[in-house]
């Protein structure tokens, strides 16, 4: 009898045990599977990668003992969005030395890219490349280099600015081009693979997942839709692809969230979808022509919402209409809310923006929204941007140290704020996190004066915040219904 019991035991603990065997057996082999496709995207896409180093000429008067390739400061501020060049990174090639006076002296950087596009052919031996503007911009002379080694020289077929989407050619065909996918279709909490060339350490490849995607507002360019990332990115990331577990480029990595100059978990990519539209344009006719409203926009908030009589917080603000302008034919006015274009809903000001640009001009297309709480259609004939209205229809404001972005008064604002027009700026947006959130800052406050000096308008009010950058730390005077306060904000 104790035989057989001690057998039923032993018997007992063998099944008890084995499952935990199995399952770590099946844990182990998961994992084997994950490496091997992430190293599967790698082989399949890092032939397509090149690394792309720039050299331009900048003369003594603008010389600093540590440069960024085409400028002296960082775009966003030391410790906000910085490009990928900025801080004396080790494998990053600085300023050449000398010891002779000169007129001029070079300046070198670095960034990646990848093979979009192959044009086969007796007269066209061209391979396509697509990067970032801010890569190659100011760039005299461009070198790419593949995986294998070969190099050569390259040179812009066209750059756009506004998206900050580029793209240059070499002289050489049959060169592997990377699948480019559908980044519509891209999730939230997806796998995703970063290759590139950070600190100049060739053909890197990091792995994260999609944190956000329809990134707007954030400041970096004129038109921005973001892949949020916390895949490894890097100074010389820049330009590279953000990849998929089936091999296809769903996105450029642009930019970085970094107090330190390095990776901290936020990068932000182009989508496919717009680069792709950007760079068709640019091998085309060499610029990228857009489609033009004449609106200023602004996000719909729950108490601009209540104000305007509006249950559901849904659509965008019209703020202001140009004269003559193409919704002012339309018969689009101040304080319409939109909320469908194209028939498809319009969610966020950023990908309106994106959307209306991406529209060819001389289209008929049709525009859904509510006013004084009627739904009603109009059907608006989209113009054509130019740098001249782009410039007059902008009248907001990202103060990225801040964490805020603001807005002009217009009289229907300044009415709803009780002030008067001229007397501050409103605020439209602030970042969660941010040191104006932390200072109790919300939507809709209206900002007085900078360091006590008044601010009309957006645009005073961004060169007033500049000014202070120096001195970290800014005072301004806040307007919240009929009371005003000071308050002090440090970075």
């Amino acid at each position: 009898m104790k035989i057989k019991l001690m057998m039923l035991h032993v018997t007992l603990f063998c099944f008890s045990v084995m499952p935990a065997y199995a399952l770590e057996d099946n844990g182990i082999k998961d994992l084997r599977q994950t490496g091997k496709a992430f190293a599967s995207v790698a082989r399949e896409v890092s032939p397509s990668v090149v690394f792309i180093q720039v050299e331009s000429k900048v003369s003594d008067s603008a010389r600093t003992r540590f440069r960024l390739p085409f400028g002296d400061s960082w775009p966003f501020g030391d410790e906000f969005f910085k490009r990928f060049f900025g801080e004396p990174f080790p494998g990053i090639p600085r300023t050449p030395p000398s010891d002779k006076p000169q007129s001029e002296h070079r300046i070198i950087g670095q960034g990646s890219g990848f093979v979009f596009e192959v044009k086969d052919g007796l007269l066209s031996d061209k391979t396509y490349i697509l990067t970032n503007n801010h890569v190659v911009e100011n760039a005299d002379t461009i070198r790419v280099q593949f995986q294998n080694g070969s190099e050569y020289n390259a040179k812009i077929t066209g750059r756009d600015p506004q998206s900050d989407v580029a793209v240059i050619e070499i002289k050489a065909s049959s060169m592997p081009a990377a699948k480019l996918g559908d980044s519509s279709k891209l999730e939230v909490g997806e796998w995703v693979v970063a290759i590139g060339n950070p600190f100049g350490l060739s053909h890197t490849l990091t792995v994260g997942v999609v944190s956000a995607k329809g990134r707007t507002s954030i400041g970096i360019n004129d038109y921005e839709d973001f892949i949020q990332t916390d895949a490894a990115i890097n100074p010389g990331n820049s330009g590279g692809p953000l990849v998929n577990l089936d091999a296809e480029v769903v996105g450029i990595n642009t930019a970085i969230f970094s107090r330190s100059g390095g990776y901290m978990g936020v990068g932000f990519a182009i989508p496919i979808n717009l680069a792709r539209e950007i760079a068709d344009q640019l091998i085309d006719k060499g610029e990228v022509t857009r489609g033009y409203l004449g609106i200023v926009i602004q996000p719909l908030t729950a108490d601009l919402a209540k104000s305007f009589g509006v249950e559901q917080v849904k659509g965008i603000l019209v703020s202001q209409v140009s004269d003559d302008s193409p919704a002012d034919m339309a018969g689009l006015r101040q304080g319409d809310i939109i909320i469908a274009y194209r028939g498809e809903p319009v969610t966020n000001v950023g990908s309106f923006r994106n959307r209306v640009s991406l529209t060819q001009p001389g289209s008929t297309e049709e525009l859904t929204i509510l006013r004084e709480g009627k739904q009603m259609t109009l059907t608006v004939t989209i113009g054509k941007l130019t740098r001249e209205k782009l410039a007059a229809q902008t009248s907001s404001q990202s103060a990225e140290k801040l964490g805020l972005t603001v807005q002009t008064l217009t009289p229907q604002l300044a009415e709803q704020f009780g002030v008067k027009m001229g007397e501050g700026v409103v605020v439209t947006e602030v970042r969660p996190g941010s040191i104006a959130a932390m200072a109790g800052i919300e939507p809709g406050t209206v900002i007085m004066q900078v360091d006590r000096e008044p601010v009309k308008n957006a645009a005073e009010f961004k060169r007033a915040v500049e000014k202070s950058s120096d001195d970290k730390s800014i005072l301004l005077l806040l307007r919240r219904g009929n009371a005003q306060q000071y308050v002090v904000l440090s970075w």
